[in-house]
Protein backbone atom coordinates (compact mmCIF):
# COMPACT_ATOMS: atom_id res chain seq x y z
CA UNK A 1 0.00 0.00 0.00
CA UNK A 2 1.53 3.46 -0.83
CA UNK A 3 0.63 6.97 -0.07
CA UNK A 4 2.26 9.61 -2.93
CA UNK A 5 2.09 13.19 -2.13
CA UNK A 6 4.41 15.98 -3.55
CA UNK A 7 7.75 13.90 -5.21
CA UNK A 8 7.05 11.67 -2.24
CA UNK A 9 5.91 7.64 -1.69
CA UNK A 10 5.31 6.13 1.23
CA UNK A 11 5.63 2.48 0.89
CA UNK A 12 3.44 1.17 3.48
CA UNK A 13 3.99 -2.65 3.20
CA UNK A 14 7.38 -2.27 2.76
CA UNK A 15 8.11 0.57 5.44
CA UNK A 16 10.05 2.86 3.06
CA UNK A 17 9.85 6.50 2.16
CA UNK A 18 11.40 7.91 -1.28
CA UNK A 19 11.77 11.11 -2.35
CA UNK A 20 11.99 11.64 -6.31
CA UNK A 21 14.75 8.73 -7.15
CA UNK A 22 16.22 8.36 -3.62
CA UNK A 23 15.61 6.52 -0.54
CA UNK A 24 15.20 8.46 2.32
CA UNK A 25 16.13 7.15 5.76
CA UNK A 26 13.69 7.49 8.31
CA UNK A 27 13.42 6.46 11.93
CA UNK A 28 10.21 4.38 13.07
CA UNK A 29 8.15 7.30 14.88
CA UNK A 30 9.11 9.57 11.99
CA UNK A 31 7.69 6.80 9.68
CA UNK A 32 4.52 6.36 11.55
CA UNK A 33 4.24 10.22 11.76
CA UNK A 34 4.05 10.75 8.06
CA UNK A 35 1.48 7.51 7.90
CA UNK A 36 -0.82 9.03 10.13
CA UNK A 37 -0.59 12.27 8.37
CA UNK A 38 -1.58 10.87 4.82
CA UNK A 39 -4.06 8.79 6.25
CA UNK A 40 -5.60 12.07 6.97
CA UNK A 41 -4.56 13.76 4.09
CA UNK A 42 -6.39 17.70 3.97
CA UNK A 43 -7.44 16.96 7.97
CA UNK A 44 -6.02 18.23 10.77
CA UNK A 45 -4.83 15.71 13.08
CA UNK A 46 -4.75 16.70 16.78
CA UNK A 47 -1.80 17.10 19.15
CA UNK A 48 -3.78 14.14 21.39
CA UNK A 49 -4.38 12.27 18.07
CA UNK A 50 -0.78 12.58 17.28
CA UNK A 51 0.65 11.48 20.63
CA UNK A 52 -1.63 8.92 21.46
CA UNK A 53 -0.96 6.90 17.60
CA UNK A 54 2.60 7.63 18.22
CA UNK A 55 3.16 7.45 21.97
CA UNK A 56 0.40 5.47 22.92
CA UNK A 57 -0.75 8.58 25.14
CA UNK A 58 2.42 8.72 26.79
CA UNK A 59 3.73 12.10 28.96
CA UNK A 60 5.73 13.20 26.21
CA UNK A 61 7.93 16.62 25.81
CA UNK A 62 6.60 19.27 23.31
CA UNK A 63 11.04 19.48 22.50
CA UNK A 64 10.68 15.34 21.60
CA UNK A 65 7.44 16.09 19.57
CA UNK A 66 8.76 19.37 17.52
CA UNK A 67 11.87 17.14 16.87
CA UNK A 68 9.70 14.39 15.26
CA UNK A 69 7.68 16.74 13.26
CA UNK A 70 10.95 18.86 12.06
CA UNK A 71 12.54 15.04 11.36
CA UNK A 72 9.16 14.71 9.36
CA UNK A 73 9.45 18.00 7.18
CA UNK A 74 12.78 17.17 6.52
CA UNK A 75 11.81 13.84 5.06
CA UNK A 76 9.83 15.16 2.80
CA UNK A 77 12.00 18.04 1.71
CA UNK A 78 9.61 20.61 3.42
CA UNK A 79 10.79 22.59 6.48
CA UNK A 80 9.14 25.05 9.10
CA UNK A 81 9.34 27.81 6.82
CA UNK A 82 7.74 26.92 3.65
CA UNK A 83 5.50 24.24 5.25
CA UNK A 84 4.72 23.24 1.84
CA UNK A 85 3.93 19.49 2.67
CA UNK A 86 3.13 19.47 6.35
CA UNK A 87 1.61 22.62 7.71
CA UNK A 88 1.29 23.29 11.49
CA UNK A 89 -2.11 24.35 12.46
CA UNK A 90 -1.53 26.91 15.08
CA UNK A 91 -2.68 25.60 18.47
CA UNK A 92 -4.64 22.82 17.25
CA UNK A 93 -2.62 20.66 15.46
CA UNK A 94 -0.82 19.07 12.34
CA UNK A 95 -2.15 19.07 8.42
CA UNK A 96 -0.82 17.24 5.22
CA UNK A 97 -1.41 20.09 2.51
CA UNK A 98 0.32 18.51 -0.54
CA UNK A 99 -2.28 17.36 -2.84
CA UNK A 100 -1.97 13.30 -2.08
CA UNK A 101 -3.30 10.49 -3.77
CA UNK A 102 -5.58 7.61 -1.66
CA UNK A 103 -3.56 4.17 -1.31
CA UNK A 104 -4.31 1.29 -3.96
CA UNK A 105 -6.75 -0.62 -2.37
CA UNK A 106 -6.52 -4.13 -3.90
CA UNK A 107 -9.69 -5.98 -3.72
CA UNK A 108 -10.20 -8.54 -0.29
CA UNK A 109 -10.27 -12.79 -2.10
CA UNK A 110 -12.91 -14.39 -0.20
CA UNK A 111 -12.57 -16.97 2.28
CA UNK A 112 -12.33 -20.49 1.04
CA UNK A 113 -16.05 -22.58 1.84
CA UNK A 114 -15.77 -24.79 4.86
CA UNK A 115 -14.35 -27.98 3.43
CA UNK A 116 -12.91 -26.12 0.59
CA UNK A 117 -9.17 -24.71 0.18
CA UNK A 118 -8.53 -22.18 -2.31
CA UNK A 119 -4.62 -22.11 -2.80
CA UNK A 120 -3.81 -18.47 -4.50
CA UNK A 121 -0.42 -17.13 -5.18
CA UNK A 122 1.35 -13.82 -4.54
CA UNK A 123 4.56 -12.82 -5.61
CA UNK A 124 7.69 -11.68 -3.92
CA UNK A 125 9.91 -8.68 -4.51
CA UNK A 126 12.00 -11.51 -6.50
CA UNK A 127 9.02 -11.92 -8.36
CA UNK A 128 9.15 -15.55 -7.06
CA UNK A 129 5.36 -17.52 -6.08
CA UNK A 130 4.02 -17.80 -2.82
CA UNK A 131 1.03 -19.87 -2.21
CA UNK A 132 -1.10 -18.90 0.34
CA UNK A 133 -4.87 -19.68 1.70
CA UNK A 134 -7.34 -17.82 3.53
CA UNK A 135 -10.29 -19.66 5.26
CA UNK A 136 -12.65 -18.20 8.31
CA UNK A 137 -14.30 -15.12 9.02
CA UNK A 138 -13.70 -12.65 11.53
CA UNK A 139 -10.40 -10.59 12.62
CA UNK A 140 -7.49 -10.91 10.67
CA UNK A 141 -4.70 -13.26 11.94
CA UNK A 142 -1.60 -14.50 10.33
CA UNK A 143 0.50 -17.76 10.52
CA UNK A 144 3.98 -17.16 10.17
CA UNK A 145 5.19 -21.00 9.12
CA UNK A 146 8.39 -22.57 10.39
CA UNK A 147 10.94 -22.58 7.49
CA UNK A 148 10.49 -25.21 5.41
CA UNK A 149 8.02 -27.60 6.66
CA UNK A 150 4.76 -26.45 6.10
CA UNK A 151 2.34 -27.56 3.12
CA UNK A 152 -0.88 -25.69 2.42
CA UNK A 153 -2.51 -28.85 0.91
CA UNK A 154 -1.16 -30.98 4.03
CA UNK A 155 -2.19 -29.33 6.69
CA UNK A 156 -5.61 -28.83 5.24
CA UNK A 157 -5.80 -33.07 4.73
CA UNK A 158 -4.01 -34.27 8.06
CA UNK A 159 -6.59 -34.76 10.95
CA UNK A 160 -4.13 -32.99 13.99
CA UNK A 161 -3.74 -30.27 11.38
CA UNK A 162 -6.46 -29.55 10.15
CA UNK A 163 -7.78 -29.29 13.94
CA UNK A 164 -5.69 -26.55 14.53
CA UNK A 165 -6.50 -24.56 11.42
CA UNK A 166 -10.14 -25.26 11.98
CA UNK A 167 -10.28 -23.75 15.66
CA UNK A 168 -8.17 -20.51 14.23
CA UNK A 169 -10.81 -20.30 11.13
CA UNK A 170 -13.62 -20.22 13.57
CA UNK A 171 -12.29 -17.66 15.21
CA UNK A 172 -10.14 -15.30 12.56
CA UNK A 173 -9.51 -14.83 9.13
CA UNK A 174 -6.82 -16.82 8.92
CA UNK A 175 -4.30 -16.17 6.10
CA UNK A 176 -1.53 -19.23 6.06
CA UNK A 177 1.44 -19.47 3.30
CA UNK A 178 4.66 -22.01 2.34
CA UNK A 179 7.53 -20.64 2.50
CA UNK A 180 9.31 -19.91 -0.69
CA UNK A 181 10.99 -23.54 -1.60
CA UNK A 182 8.76 -25.72 0.14
CA UNK A 183 4.88 -26.44 0.25
CA UNK A 184 2.90 -25.24 -2.36
CA UNK A 185 5.19 -22.37 -3.03
CA UNK A 186 7.94 -21.78 -6.33
CA UNK A 187 10.34 -24.78 -5.53
CA UNK A 188 13.25 -22.55 -5.89
CA UNK A 189 16.31 -22.15 -3.43
CA UNK A 190 15.56 -20.12 -0.39
CA UNK A 191 16.89 -17.01 0.78
CA UNK A 192 18.00 -18.02 4.54
CA UNK A 193 17.62 -14.61 5.58
CA UNK A 194 14.89 -14.20 7.83
CA UNK A 195 14.47 -10.49 7.24
CA UNK A 196 13.86 -11.42 3.57
CA UNK A 197 11.25 -14.13 4.52
CA UNK A 198 9.29 -11.27 7.07
CA UNK A 199 9.60 -9.06 3.47
CA UNK A 200 7.84 -12.65 2.02
CA UNK A 201 4.99 -12.70 4.75
CA UNK A 202 4.20 -8.53 3.84
CA UNK A 203 4.07 -9.41 0.28
CA UNK A 204 1.70 -12.47 1.05
CA UNK A 205 -0.49 -10.09 3.83
CA UNK A 206 -0.39 -7.51 0.69
CA UNK A 207 -2.17 -10.03 -1.26
CA UNK A 208 -4.20 -11.08 0.75
CA UNK A 209 -5.69 -7.48 1.40
CA UNK A 210 -4.55 -7.57 5.46
CA UNK A 211 -3.03 -4.38 6.58
CA UNK A 212 -2.98 -4.39 9.93
CA UNK A 213 -3.28 -7.91 11.80
CA UNK A 214 -2.60 -10.27 15.02
CA UNK A 215 0.43 -13.32 14.04
CA UNK A 216 0.86 -16.76 15.37
CA UNK A 217 4.57 -18.31 14.92
CA UNK A 218 5.56 -21.53 15.81
CA UNK A 219 8.53 -23.33 16.16
CA UNK A 220 10.96 -22.23 13.81
CA UNK A 221 8.55 -19.90 12.73
CA UNK A 222 9.52 -17.33 15.39
CA UNK A 223 12.50 -15.93 13.30
CA UNK A 224 10.43 -14.23 10.75
CA UNK A 225 7.75 -13.40 13.03
CA UNK A 226 10.42 -10.89 15.12
CA UNK A 227 11.95 -10.04 12.21
CA UNK A 228 8.69 -8.71 10.83
CA UNK A 229 7.46 -7.29 14.22
CA UNK A 230 10.65 -5.21 13.75
CA UNK A 231 10.47 -4.18 10.00
CA UNK A 232 6.45 -3.76 9.90
CA UNK A 233 5.41 -2.58 13.48
CA UNK A 234 2.40 -0.42 12.29
CA UNK A 235 0.95 -3.43 10.70
CA UNK A 236 1.57 -6.53 13.90
CA UNK A 237 -1.56 -5.75 16.51
CA UNK A 238 -0.27 -8.77 18.80
CA UNK A 239 2.01 -11.91 18.31
CA UNK A 240 1.75 -15.43 19.87
CA UNK A 241 4.74 -18.00 19.70
CA UNK A 242 4.28 -20.85 20.12
CA UNK A 243 7.75 -23.20 21.26
CA UNK A 244 10.18 -20.41 20.43
CA UNK A 245 13.50 -19.44 20.79
CA UNK A 246 16.00 -16.06 20.78
CA UNK A 247 18.96 -18.09 19.94
CA UNK A 248 19.22 -21.28 17.07
CA UNK A 249 21.07 -24.43 18.76
CA UNK A 250 24.38 -23.51 18.12
CA UNK A 251 23.87 -20.19 19.57
CA UNK A 252 23.68 -21.52 22.56
CA UNK A 253 26.75 -24.02 22.85
CA UNK A 254 25.04 -27.46 22.20
CA UNK A 255 27.15 -28.56 19.76
CA UNK A 256 25.82 -32.46 19.76
CA UNK A 257 22.36 -31.94 19.66
CA UNK A 258 21.91 -29.79 16.19
CA UNK A 259 24.67 -32.14 14.37
CA UNK A 260 22.90 -35.60 15.99
CA UNK A 261 19.76 -34.34 14.40
CA UNK A 262 21.47 -32.88 10.72
CA UNK A 263 22.51 -36.78 10.95
CA UNK A 264 19.19 -38.32 11.09
CA UNK A 265 18.41 -35.82 8.14
CA UNK A 266 21.19 -36.92 6.14
CA UNK A 267 20.88 -40.47 7.07
CA UNK A 268 17.78 -41.08 5.75
CA UNK A 269 15.52 -38.14 4.86
CA UNK A 270 15.19 -39.02 1.00
CA UNK A 271 13.98 -42.85 1.98
CA UNK A 272 10.35 -43.36 2.76
CA UNK A 273 9.65 -45.01 5.91
CA UNK A 274 12.92 -44.33 7.17
CA UNK A 275 13.74 -44.89 11.35
CA UNK A 276 15.65 -41.56 10.74
CA UNK A 277 13.35 -39.39 9.81
CA UNK A 278 10.97 -40.44 12.13
CA UNK A 279 13.72 -40.41 15.09
CA UNK A 280 14.26 -36.70 14.18
CA UNK A 281 10.39 -35.79 14.19
CA UNK A 282 9.87 -38.00 17.33
CA UNK A 283 12.61 -35.53 19.25
CA UNK A 284 10.05 -32.73 18.68
CA UNK A 285 6.79 -34.70 19.85
CA UNK A 286 8.20 -38.02 22.26
CA UNK A 287 4.53 -37.98 23.68
CA UNK A 288 2.98 -39.22 19.95
CA UNK A 289 0.76 -39.88 19.06
CA UNK A 290 2.78 -42.43 16.95
CA UNK A 291 0.76 -42.57 14.04
CA UNK A 292 0.63 -38.74 14.11
CA UNK A 293 4.46 -38.43 14.25
CA UNK A 294 4.88 -40.71 10.52
CA UNK A 295 2.14 -38.46 9.05
CA UNK A 296 4.70 -35.77 9.87
CA UNK A 297 7.46 -37.05 8.75
CA UNK A 298 5.63 -37.93 5.22
CA UNK A 299 4.37 -34.13 5.06
CA UNK A 300 8.14 -32.58 5.64
CA UNK A 301 9.89 -35.20 3.67
CA UNK A 302 7.39 -34.45 0.75
CA UNK A 303 7.48 -30.61 1.14
CA UNK A 304 11.02 -30.16 1.70
CA UNK A 305 14.40 -32.16 -0.08
CA UNK A 306 17.24 -33.25 2.15
CA UNK A 307 19.92 -30.97 0.42
CA UNK A 308 17.91 -28.21 1.34
CA UNK A 309 16.46 -29.53 4.44
CA UNK A 310 20.18 -29.59 5.77
CA UNK A 311 21.17 -26.24 4.88
CA UNK A 312 17.82 -24.87 6.97
CA UNK A 313 19.38 -26.73 9.47
CA UNK A 314 22.02 -25.11 9.77
CA UNK A 315 20.15 -21.57 8.96
CA UNK A 316 17.82 -22.25 11.85
CA UNK A 317 21.16 -23.72 13.91
CA UNK A 318 22.81 -20.38 13.57
CA UNK A 319 19.95 -17.93 13.54
CA UNK A 320 19.54 -15.41 16.58
CA UNK A 321 16.30 -12.68 16.79
CA UNK A 322 17.88 -11.83 20.74
CA UNK A 323 18.97 -8.23 19.42
CA UNK A 324 15.26 -7.72 17.91
CA UNK A 325 13.22 -8.85 21.33
CA UNK A 326 13.42 -5.32 22.61
CA UNK A 327 12.19 -4.24 18.87
CA UNK A 328 9.01 -5.79 19.33
CA UNK A 329 6.27 -3.28 20.43
CA UNK A 330 2.92 -5.49 20.34
CA UNK A 331 1.30 -7.83 22.72
CA UNK A 332 3.11 -11.00 23.15
CA UNK A 333 2.50 -14.21 24.21
CA UNK A 334 5.12 -17.20 24.62
CA UNK A 335 3.28 -20.99 24.83
CA UNK A 336 5.85 -23.37 25.62
CA UNK A 337 6.28 -27.01 26.63
CA UNK A 338 7.66 -27.36 30.10
CA UNK A 339 9.33 -30.69 28.89
CA UNK A 340 10.34 -29.32 25.21
CA UNK A 341 13.36 -31.41 24.74
CA UNK A 342 14.31 -29.74 21.41
CA UNK A 343 13.73 -25.84 22.05
CA UNK A 344 14.19 -25.64 25.86
CA UNK A 345 12.32 -23.90 28.88
CA UNK A 346 14.91 -21.38 28.54
CA UNK A 347 14.51 -19.86 25.25
CA UNK A 348 11.06 -19.33 26.02
CA UNK A 349 12.12 -17.40 29.04
CA UNK A 350 14.21 -15.38 27.13
CA UNK A 351 11.92 -14.47 25.07
CA UNK A 352 9.26 -13.37 27.62
CA UNK A 353 12.08 -11.39 29.47
CA UNK A 354 13.69 -9.53 26.23
CA UNK A 355 9.99 -8.17 24.45
CA UNK A 356 8.53 -5.52 26.65
CA UNK A 357 5.92 -6.87 28.57
CA UNK A 358 5.61 -10.17 27.22
CA UNK A 359 3.69 -13.00 28.82
CA UNK A 360 4.66 -16.49 29.45
CA UNK A 361 2.50 -19.39 29.66
CA UNK A 362 3.96 -22.81 30.58
CA UNK A 363 2.26 -26.25 29.01
CA UNK A 364 2.71 -29.40 30.80
CA UNK A 365 3.70 -31.22 27.97
CA UNK A 366 6.97 -32.70 26.36
CA UNK A 367 5.36 -32.41 22.95
CA UNK A 368 6.96 -29.54 21.10
CA UNK A 369 3.43 -28.50 20.81
CA UNK A 370 0.41 -29.87 21.99
CA UNK A 371 -2.00 -32.14 19.31
CA UNK A 372 -5.72 -33.01 20.01
CA UNK A 373 -5.65 -35.87 22.47
CA UNK A 374 -3.06 -34.17 24.64
CA UNK A 375 -4.06 -33.32 27.50
CA UNK A 376 -2.99 -29.53 27.26
CA UNK A 377 -5.01 -29.58 23.88
CA UNK A 378 -7.87 -27.79 24.91
CA UNK A 379 -6.07 -24.99 27.34
CA UNK A 380 -3.38 -24.35 24.72
CA UNK A 381 -6.44 -23.30 22.80
CA UNK A 382 -8.55 -21.48 24.79
CA UNK A 383 -5.30 -19.36 26.34
CA UNK A 384 -4.07 -19.01 22.65
CA UNK A 385 -7.77 -17.72 20.91
CA UNK A 386 -8.34 -15.92 23.69
CA UNK A 387 -4.84 -13.69 23.39
CA UNK A 388 -5.32 -13.18 19.72
CA UNK A 389 -9.09 -12.27 19.81
CA UNK A 390 -7.71 -9.59 22.60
Amino acid sequence: MEYRFADCVLDVSRHTLTRGQDAVPVEPLVFDLLRLLADHAGELVTRDQLVEALWQGRAISESAISACIAAARKAVGDDGKQQAIIKTVSRRGLMLVAEASAPEVRPVPKAASPGVQRIRYARNRDGHQLAYAISGEGPPLIRFPPPLTMDLEFEWSNPPERAFVDELSGRFRLLRFDGLGSGQSERVEPNYDFGVQADDAAAVADAAGFDRFAGVSMSGGVLTAIEFAARYPERLSRLAIVGGYADGRSRRGQTEGPEALKSMVAEGWAESQSAFATAFITSYFPEGPLEDVRRIVRHMQAACPPDVMLKDRDAINNASVAHLLSQVKCPTLILHARGDAVHPLSEARKLAAGIPDAELVILETANHFPYPGNKVWETYIETLTEFLSG
